[in-house]
């Protein structure tokens, strides 16, 4: 009887995700209701999948709780729907809530700090938990954390009646931007194009040296333009790429590390970017396809850094490439090429104007159209459902953190914390950047460590990049500081999820795994410095300046990936790993003077390794 419930619950919740994508296409293509309506139902659905999805406990599903609390999450959002013209019409914070907007708002506000901690985990909910409870405590803070408290009644009209807290940018971004890119990608999964991303990787690094630690990286680049999800990244190419190293002489910890930073990077690297460059387009009022332009050269160093230790890996361990089932790569394009066409109808269409939902839509379509030239890509309509189910199914986190995001922006705006945040940091760092900038980041990695990637950013955007921009830093290189600090946790112990599960797929020690991966991660430390002083490396600026910076931050990731590994021409003694790694630094930072001593400690280490090779022969 259990067991046939189960089921009963496991085909609901497909249709429910099913028709969520639906509605979502429909309003992508021919509009949306008015952005509190749209969210809500945006927000109803996700309820709906977290509720069928994720049991109270793994251990004691209590079932019946589960519906209990579905009914009420539905009844608070229904009750929006009922009373629209009282909500849109009312004056907030002036005009009292009567007892049914209390008792809703009030539990709406639990019902989705219930529905985080089991999507999503527990930091998220106590995040938001820790935000409202200051916003009562207030009165009784010292110094620059005081306020004049805040009462319940201003709480819910913030968090519930308004589109300032739960229903806010967060979310709505979640609900048109986000929820149509991960169906995007659902397609292009199902159509095949992520083995052809496989393929690809394979055919052109495979027989090299290192060749499946290169397929790992491309791949994982590959990957960028589908998935924003560093865990998922690793489970869905690690499965493949860390047997195939290990196979070929990598270690285990390095196995896993290569897949785990390369995985990261899949955060950062355009268009989709785990869903924060949505989030960071309505932050800084730029268009979605600027912020991608922003991120581009960034993502490319960090990745060409990864390319190259796994490269001077290989060299230093004497590793060969793959010998057998290589794919060449006319025969790939020839078998699956055309699948990589609604990638470039995406892109055309973003550069042609058209709204980033209305290109995505099309993209999509142009997936089902193109899948079905030919038999091996083909997509039925099971494919199509199937896509259509783990599309919404894969925003849920997403939706759950933004709106969870919206209550700890609701209340920073409530408090003006912000404010006093902004001032906070300034006092403490002076008129030193460089300090904020510490700050900055020692925060993001610290909130990247327990929630996910875009509520941190959102967190941090909220409360930190103010004081950034106040110091003189331009808003978009500020926010992308902000970002990059807030997924870098990822592959940063002790709390790596990166590294766990590509620990976990390679069999290997996680803090073995977690320090290689840091050493090999190291530009994504490195680089949010180097673009905060001077954004050049973000295409702002002379376009001189822009290539020179191109060019000299290019040789410097490369020389950081020889200090890391400690290789280059030949092995490196201490002394020329210190010079690759400060050289490096110096080449990624933009400035004449900086890259004229970065490119002499080049040539420095050169000679000295010329000068060690001739002395051994």
């Amino acid at each position: 009887m259990f067991s046939h419930s189960l089921g009963i619950i496991a085909k609901t919740s497909t249709a429910v995700a099913v028709a969520m994508s639906i509605y979502h296409l429909y309003t992508g293509a021919f509009g949306a209701l008015e952005a509190l309506l749209h969210r809500s139902i945006h927000l109803a659905f996700t309820f709906a999948l977290v509720y069928f999805i994720y049991p109270f406990s793994k251990t004691r599903p209590l079932r019946w709780l589960d519906f209990l609390l579905l009914g009420l999450s539905l009844a608070c959002i229904f009750y929006i729907f009922y009373a629209y013209e009282y909500f849109i019409t009312r004056y907030p914070y002036v005009h009292p809530l009567n007892k049914t907007d209390l008792i809703l708002g009030g539990l709406l506000t639990l019902l989705l700090l219930e529905a985080s901690r089991r999507s999503i985990g527990w930091a998220m909910p106590i995040t938001a938990l820790v935000f409202i409870v200051y916003a009562y405590v207030g009165p009784y803070l010292p110094g620059m954390l005081r306020h004049a408290g805040v009462p319940t009644e201003t709480i819910i009209d913030q968090l519930y009646m308004t589109t300032e807290g739960i229903f806010g940018i967060p979310l709505g971004v979640s609900s048109t931007y986000v929820i149509l890119f991960v169906i995007f990608g659902a397609f292009l999964e199902k159509s095949g194009t992520g083995q052809l991303f496989m393929d690809l990787a394979a055919a052109t690094t495979g027989k090299f040296r290192g060749g499946p630690g290169k397929i790992a990286v491309v791949s994982s680049c590959f990957f960028g333009t589908i998935s924003g999800s560093a865990v998922a990244n690793v489970m869905v190419t690690g499965q493949f790429t860390i047997p195939m190293m290990k196979r070929t002489g990598f270690k285990p910890h390095f196995a896993a590390a290569v897949e785990a930073t390369a995985s990261t990077g899949g955060q950062i690297m355009p268009p989709v970017m785990g869903a924060a460059a949505f989030v960071m387009a309505e932050f800084t009022g730029l268009a979605y396809l600027t912020v991608c332009k922003h991120a581009l050269l960034p993502a490319l160093l960090y990745f060409l850094s990864v390319f190259m230790a796994v490269h001077f890996e290989a060299v230093r361990s004497n590793l060969k490439g793959m010998a057998e089932h290589v794919p060449r790569v006319t025969a790939v394009l020839l078998e699956k090429g055309h699948l990589l066409l609604p990638v470039a109808v995406i892109l055309y269409m973003m550069f042609a104007g058209y709204t980033p939902m209305y290109a995505c839509i099309a993209a999509i379509l142009s997936v089902v159209i193109l899948a079905n030239l030919k038999k091996v890509s083909r997509m039925g309509i099971t494919k199509i459902l199937e896509a259509l189910e783990e599309g919404a199914k894969g925003t849920v986190s997403v939706a759950v953190a933004c709106a969870c995001a919206g209550i700890v922006i609701g209340v920073i705006n409530l408090t003006g914390l912000g404010l006093k945040f902004t001032s906070f940091i300034l006092l403490l760092a002076g008129e030193s950047l460089a300090l904020a900038l510490v700050f900055t980041m020692i925060a993001g990695i610290f909130l990247g460590m327990g929630l996910p990637t875009t509520a941190a950013y959102i967190v941090m955007a909220a409360l930190l990049v103010p004081a950034l921009v106040k110091l003189g830093i331009p808003t978009i290189a500020a926010h992308m500081f902000a970002f990059y600090y807030a997924i870098i946790s990822a592959i940063t112990p002790p709390v790596a999820l990166a590294v766990y599960a590509g620990a976990g797929l390679a069999g290997s020690d996680i803090w073995r795994t977690g320090f290689a991966a840091v050493r090999l991660g190291a530009p994504g430390f490195i680089i949010p410095f180097m673009f905060a002083y001077s954004p050049s490396l973000l295409f702002v600026g002379d376009p001189w300046m822009i290539l020179t910076s191109t060019v000299t931050a290019t040789v410097g990731v490369i020389m950081l990936a020889g200090g890391m590994i400690g290789w280059f021409l030949r092995q490196t003694t201490i002394f020329e790993r210190t010079c690759l790694a400060g050289g490096a630094i110096l080449l990624i930072k933009p400035g004449f003077y900086t890259d004229l001593v970065g490119l002499a400690v080049l040539a420095f280490v050169i000679i000295l390794q010329k000068l060690r090779k001739e002395e051994s022969t």
